[in-house]
């Protein structure tokens, strides 16, 4: 089943989701390496019936054991919380939602590896797609000695068909059917969709394709409300309650989702070279980053505003690279802390079929200041100023006009 010899190992971590793509590494990496093989799962908030049982289908399928790791409150507070200071939105509209979930699961996955003794962790991350680069540089950046195994791009296998009969013929259990659609990724951020009519792009994305939000056609007819409590660009408080970044962002997709909010269908650029189309559900985390931006409209002057702007582009592209364990990460980081400091004030959120606006929002460090922007009588500002400051701003322009002008006449 080998397309190219690779030596043996004794043990093996697997990144284990219990699909058809996973469980039938699991006896694949045993027959071809001749290793033990430990399955390790990452609970970063994915649909919770996708963990039932599953430790017994990792042993059913040959794993010697399933190690089983919530990571969800990590995964909120140390990764999505921390990015979404930075603004970062990769190609004007993906929270990346698939690619701020895989740096913690590859941290968490060396850690076990490490822990058991393994010489070798594998993945089902295929040759196309962007998973594959963003474990395997997470895995160099932190723990170089050891090997990865990514099956699909050795393995001769290349259809669910081919899955299917390798599980079969070893008598291995398996849920998994010829009739899935959809290719889905669920964590507590989104879920995202891909395959089926989307594989297309004149196709429009039936409703079959949204598993999280209302449709905003079917969203409540009624407005709903709410204030949100930022500190340092962090959400801390929903009405004034007190939560964990987990219970934060949960809370907000429960909102957000029934109002039909945090859609989007998107075809971007993917690491590889290739564009793939994704629909996107992201409800609380949209939620969250127009509230943080509502913030900076009354903190940040002009200046830090530009270059914030210039961050988060640089930050998606990063995030979205796989570049997450690197010094690189840590000077951008810093960058958004330091901005971050004046980030503190509260916001009032309207949700309504699909829209968010933010209709209220103050800071005890707004630089927004009445007196200097009122259209009536002030004492403050002279206007006649401005024509000084006009003279000025616009003088390159003056000069190059006048300098044209004099050739012309020559």
């Amino acid at each position: 089943m080998l397309k190219h010899e690779k030596k043996q190992y004794k043990k093996v971590v697997l990144a284990y989701s219990g699909g058809l793509d996973t469980s039938t590494i699991v006896p694949w990496l045993k027959e071809n390496y001749g290793c033990e093989v430990i399955c390790f799962v990452a609970d970063i908030g994915q649909d919770r019936e996708d963990l039932v049982d599953v430790e017994q289908k990792a042993i059913a399928s040959g794993a010697s054991k399933c190690i089983v790791q919530d990571l969800r409150e990590e995964f909120v507070r140390n990764y999505v919380f921390e990015s979404y200071k930075t603004g970062c939105l990769y190609e004007g509209e993906y929270l990346l939602g698939t690619a701020i979930a895989r740096p913690v699961i590859a941290k968490a996955m060396v850690e076990c590896a490490l822990a058991e003794g393994a010489d070798a962790i594998s993945h089902g991350a295929t040759g196309k797609g962007n998973d594959q680069v963003r474990f395997e540089s997470a895995v160099a950046a932190l723990a170089p000695t050891l090997d990865v195994i990514a099956p699909w791009r050795i393995w001769d296998m290349q259809s669910r068909e081919e899955l299917l009969a390798y599980l079969e013929a070893r008598n291995i259990p398996c849920k998994a059917t010829l009739k899935k659609i959809y290719s889905r990724d669920e964590n507590a951020l989104h879920t995202s969709t891909e395959g089926g009519e989307l594989e297309h792009t004149w196709n429009a994305a039936s409703e079959n394709v949204w598993v999280l939000t209302k449709s905003p056609k079917e969203a409540p007819d009624e407005a709903e409300t709410f204030e949100l409590t930022i500190e340092k660009g962090i959400v801390t408080e929903l009405n004034g309650k007190k939560l964990s970044a987990f219970e934060c962002l949960e809370a907000l997709n429960k909102l957000g989702a029934k109002h039909g909010v945090g859609r989007i269908d998107l075809t971007e650029n993917r690491m590889v070279g290739m564009k793939s189309r994704g629909c996107y559900e992201t409800p609380g985390g949209t939620i969250i980053w127009k509230a943080l931006r509502a913030v900076e409209q009354l903190v940040l002057d002009k200046s830090t505003r530009v270059y914030r702007d210039h961050l988060g582009i640089e930050f998606a592209q990063l995030v979205y690279d796989g570049r997450w364990f690197t010094k690189l990460r840590e000077v951008m980081m810093a960058a958004a802390n330091c901005i971050a400091e004046d980030v503190n004030g509260k916001v009032v959120v309207r949700l309504y079929k699909g829209n968010i606006d933010i209709i209220q929002k103050d800071s005890p460090n707004s630089l927004f200041n009445f007196d200097f922007v009122t259209f009536g009588a002030d004492e403050v500002y002279d206007q006649a100023d401005a024509e000084g400051f006009i003279r000025l701003y616009s003088l390159p322009s003056r000069i190059r006009a006048i300098n044209e002008l004099a050739r012309k006449n020559k």
